[in-house]
């Protein structure tokens, strides 16, 4: 992606004319921002970009890059409808949308309306609280279980409203008092109770008209002060009720727009947003907000998945002129993104230990970063972000604070720390570690948001620093087989801009050698790392002799052996020729899960680190097993922990390990099992024999080798359920439930499906194209020719249609709660042996655990099926299925959050009389000569 740093762009959405002369005047006046951008850029490169988002639509970008049309030419990107904008524009807000429902909102009419509501809806956060409500002759929440309630407007809450919203049909007659009563019911018993956003209140009356006898509900609810805004939204061109429906918003600080088409629904839903801002601006008040997490799709290859975020640090700019102050013009939002990266490094990893972390959380208790968060998913062969990737609450990472007392402390931004017994995944799912964490945590100062540290016991404590010179340190870490984590900052290189193409290893080179003087360097830590060079520099010498050991015409299978050590530091040494390696990815950015990375160790270092140093941790990659049928050429991996001890205090301070092919070591394994007889009679039955089947494993069940193949990385249980059944029973293996509320599941069919809100809007126009080509077709001519929608009608039809296709080949996914087993060997039984009885057999087995290893040997007969008796024990995660009471009792719970700190809900000085005005409908030249047009044609003929 080619930037520009000595210009910015502007971008402007294919729906908004770009020769309006508020755009021109906005891109003309936002120009005074360029040097400001560059000199920022300059002071602080993190700053990944900085723009301006003009209240006319345009969009400032630095540094310049140019924009792409989707696939169907289309620019949708709306400043406007961004959480940053909304947040900064306006103060937390309670909204109720009241919806016409009556006989004659059918056809179009309620098209335009739900749209209207989805588009409303997306002006919503997670520091705002909605209810949908629609009306007739009764009063109907679309929710039934949200009935007298707001609930916070996160992502899911909006995307369940769109998806009710859809299933909405006319009928009946309208009686708009009884709705706008139950709205401001709601709202004030809301702020009676303290619930809510204690801040902005609204109503939004979306009908096309015949509103009667609502006087009196304003008389009693709203007056005199007039402290709930209502705006309202006219459908259709119908203007016999239009002055009614503007009285309403007129009489209660609020503002009236007509929606004659779905190309007028974006720009006047965004007027409430700016009448909503009229308060702080005429306050002239600059409050900084920074945004939930968001998605940077261009870091998706290359950092680890809880760190593609960012978030946006923005602020109002206004108008402040004397003479316009009553009307508290908005002329936009600046803002500059941040990496939640740079956020993290409050925190520098080396210092927490193998298992230890950083998170960060907002004022609403969601995750903004943290190793377990996973905020995509896979979509065939692509990688998406999950449709609730960025609402992912504390308590469904750190799940077992069942009390919530960790999350209740962040929110309430408190300074301390407790302790829990934990489960944490590896290995994705498959494995578990139980660690006991220490937690600390505070909050960051001006920001909503609080900092969590989490430290392992028996990790971390002790931090092993030797004494070296720079000299010795500098002359081995100049070795090739050396590498440094690139994520870790040992030396800041992201200031200067002659540094920022230095690697972690170069920065700290120059800075020994003197090269760049200039250079800020963590003392500590490279202390650390030059120690630890000198005092495993030998290796290379030793691997190197091995290798030339090792006979030319016997293959032993060692294809690399490697080193890590806490200070970041990998050496490693390869056996075999480069392009000869099974596994290239293997300590390479391609695969996170080996290398240190600012989120964790690599695997085979915390693993090994749970085990008594000298035993070997064996495992084969799941990725690779599943991605290739031909297990002969695959890997295994078996690394092992390091301590050093002094004065009685022991440190891990490594982990080395081997990588040797799968073909190789079965071949061993077999050789092994044949000369059985000479370990002593410890082996009862010979692995040779046609009646047996033989299987090495790992301490999660996995195996390793059998004499199946195609088995090696299958879980044991679904080869052969009826003797894992037994060594559960048996208690030599135990199962553990895990739980993922960051999962992804099939959706029910004939379902709506409410992550996919375009589907219904791409539906929504195609039956709009349907009426007005049956009904009106010089409804359709002003489409076209005038340019009020230019051709987005025909894009979204094709996206709609190309939509539904690639649905006819991938199952659509929906997030939802699973639960999962994970199998963990119980170390304090070494061995067992038993008979299960399978109707007209007997099937014995044995099972040894191999010394100094993960490993177990199992042998069973294999002339006694069981699998009639006996169903495979499989690793397949269960769907959480909540009845109604729960879901719904789950759905109402409002969590404790914190509240932004500041509000503007209202200001004397307010021009209220701005509240909008006759329907926005220009007549069309073309349009108007069209007749003439038709019949020069006709008369051509």
């Amino acid at each position: 992606m080619l930037v520009n740093t000595s210009l910015s762009n502007i971008q402007v959405p294919t729906n908004v004319y770009n020769k309006d002369p508020e755009i021109l005047n906005g891109i003309y006046m936002s120009e005074a921002l360029n040097p400001i951008f560059m000199e920022n850029f300059k002071k602080d490169p993190t700053l990944t970009w900085q723009y301006f988002g003009g209240s006319s639509g345009f969009f400032r970008l630095y540094p310049g890059i140019k924009w792409k049309p989707d696939e169907n030419g289309v620019i949708a990107f709306d400043c406007r409808n961004r959480g940053w904008y909304i947040q900064a524009a306006t103060s937390p807000k309670d909204v109720v949308i009241l919806l016409d429902i009556s006989g004659s909102m059918k056809g179009l009419r309620m098209t335009i309306a739900k749209h209207t509501i989805n588009t409303i809806l997306d002006t919503l956060g997670e520091n705002d609280f909605a209810n949908v409500i629609a009306y007739n002759d009764y009063v109907h929440y679309i929710e039934p279980c949200f009935k007298e309630i707001l609930v916070q407007a996160d992502r899911d809450n909006r995307e369940h409203f769109k998806q009710l919203v859809d299933e909405l049909h006319a009928k009946g007659v309208g009686i708009v008092s009884k709705a706008l009563t139950e709205a401001f019911q709601i709202l004030n018993k809301f702020k009676e109770n303290g619930q809510g956003s204690l801040c902005n209140q609204a109503i939004m009356l979306i009908t096309d008209g015949a509103v009667v006898e609502y006087e009196p509900v304003f008389e009693k609810y709203n007056s005199p002060d007039r402290k709930v805004r209502v705006f309202t939204y006219l459908i259709g061109r119908e203007v016999t009720f239009a002055e009614s429906v503007k009285s309403i918003a007129c009489d209660n600080k609020g503002y009236y727009t007509q929606i004659s088409t779905l190309a007028d629904v974006q720009e006047n839903v965004m007027e409430y947003l700016h009448v909503l801002s009229r308060p702080m601006v005429i306050n002239h008040e600059h409050d900084i907000i920074w945004t939930e997490a968001y998605m940077d799709s261009a870091l998706f290859a290359s950092q680890a998945q809880s760190l593609l975020l960012m978030t946006t640090v923005a602020m109002p700019v206004f108008s402040k002129k004397n003479e316009t102050r009553a009307e508290g013009i908005l002329l936009g939002v600046v803002g500059t993104d941040v990496p939640l990266r740079e956020l993290l490094k409050l925190a520098p990893r080396y210092q927490l230990g193998i298992h230890g972390y950083a998170f960060l959380n907002t004022n609403n208790g969601y995750i903004l970063s943290h190793p377990d968060l996973r905020p995509l998913y896979r979509e065939g062969k692509k990688l998406k972000p999950k449709p609730n990737y960025n609402s992912v609450d504390l308590s469904e990472v750190e799940w077992e604070d069942s009390n919530e007392t960790l999350r209740t402390a962040m929110i309430n931004s408190e300074t301390g720390s407790l302790s829990m017994e934990v489960k944490v995944p590896v290995d994705k799912g498959k494995r578990v570690l139980f660690l006991t964490n220490d937690y600390f945590y505070t909050d960051i100062i001006n920001t909503p948001f609080s900092l969590g540290v989490v430290l392992s016991r028996g990790h971390g404590e002790y931090i092993v620093i030797g004494s070296t010179t720079e000299e010795e340190g500098l002359h081995d870490l100049q070795t090739p087989d050396l590498t440094l984590a690139n994520e870790w900052i040992y030396c800041i290189t992201d200031i200067d801009p002659d540094h920022r193409k230095l690697t972690q290893l170069e920065a700290v080179l120059r800075s020994l050698n003197g090269e760049e003087a200039d250079l800020e360097c963590d003392t500590e830590l490279v202390q650390e790392v030059l120690f630890d060079a000198v005092v495993t520099a030998p290796m290379e010498a030793y691997w190197t002799a091995l290798s030339l050991n090792i006979s030319k015409d016997s293959d032993e299978g060692i294809e690399i052996a490697f080193l890590g050590t806490r200070a970041g530091l990998i050496r490693s040494s390869l056996f075999t020729g480069a392009e000869k390696r099974t596994d290239k990815k293997f300590l390479t950015v391609e695969d996170k899960e080996s290398i240190f990375t600012m989120d964790h160790f690599p695997l085979w270092y915390r693993r090994a680190a749970e085990y008594p140093p000298g035993s070997f941790v064996y495992s084969i990659p799941f990725e690779d097993i599943q991605a290739d049928s031909n297990h002969n050429d695959k890997v295994v991996t078996a690394s092992t922990a390091v301590t050093v001890t002094i004065q009685q205090k022991t440190a891990i301070t490594a982990a080395v390990g081997v990588q040797i092919t799968l073909n190789v070591l079965r071949s061993k394994f077999w050789t092994a099992t044949r000369q059985c007889d000479t370990f002593e009679g410890r082996c009862p039955m010979r692995c040779e024999d046609e009646t047996l089947s033989c299987y090495l494993m790992d301490s999660n069940g996995f195996l390793l080798i059998s004499k199946d193949d195609q088995q090696a990385g299958k879980f044991f249980g679904e080869v052969d359920g009826s003797v894992m059944t037994q060594l559960l029973n048996m208690g030599m293996f135990r199962q553990v439930s895990m739980y993922d509320f960051q999962a992804m599941c099939k959706m029910v069919p004939h379902h709506h499906n409410g992550a996919q809100p375009l589907q219904n809007l791409f539906s929504s126009t195609l039956a709009t194209m349907k009426w007005m080509i049956t009904n009106l077709f010089i409804f359709l001519l002003e489409f076209n020719i005038c340019g009020i929608w230019h051709s987005d009608s025909t894009v979204q039809a094709k996206t709609f249609f190309h939509h539904s296709h690639r649905h006819r080949r991938h199952e659509t996914l929906q997030p939802c709660d699973t639960e999962y087993p994970v199998f963990v060997h119980e170390t304090t039984i070494r061995e067992a042996n038993g008979i299960i009885e399978c109707g007209d057999c007997q099937k014995h087995f044995v099972v040894q655990q191999i010394p100094s290893s993960n490993l177990l040997l199992l042998v069973t007969e294999s002339v006694c099926d069981c699998s009639s008796i006996y169903p495979p024990v499989t690793l397949e995660p269960k769907e959480v299925k909540y009845n109604a009471s729960v879901k719904c009792d789950r759905m109402r719970s409002q969590k404790l959050r914190r509240r932004p700190k500041t509000c503007y809900a209202f200001h004397p000085e307010e021009n209220a009389q701005d509240c909008g005005g006759a329907a926005g409908i220009s007549p069309c030249i073309m349009l108007l000569s069209m007749p003439l047009i038709l019949t020069l044609k006709l008369l051509r003929r």
